[in-house]
């Protein structure tokens, strides 16, 4: 379960049995939301944010953070279930 960034206390994963679309998962201490992309013609033309449990607090600097990693965060997905490439962890701690 690749971690890919830390942002203002929420964290940014995979799950390692991933599936389409692609997605990741944000989680604080006790909210979590599921984050999909919508992808036609190889661009992202939608996100949209399913909340999974809890109430997700931080979900305006979550969709600011969305707004300027969704690019890498789907570059990431693709490497590592496509090409099976290691991801590196960030951890941001200033606001965006």
């Amino acid at each position: 379960m690749p971690k890919i960034y830390e942002y203002l206390g929420i964290l940014i994963q995979f799950f390692s049995n991933e599936h389409n679309p692609i997605h990741i998962h944000a989680t604080t201490d006790d909210a979590a939301v599921k984050v999909s992309f919508v992808i036609e013609n190889g661009n992202i033309t939608a996100t949209i944010y399913e909340p999974l449990y809890g109430d997700f607090k931080k979900i305006k600097d979550l969709k600011k953070f969305i707004e300027l990693f969704k690019d890498r965060l789907v570059n990431a997905w693709v490497d590592y279930f496509v090409y099976h490439k290691r991801i590196r962890f960030t951890k941001i701690t200033t606001k965006l």
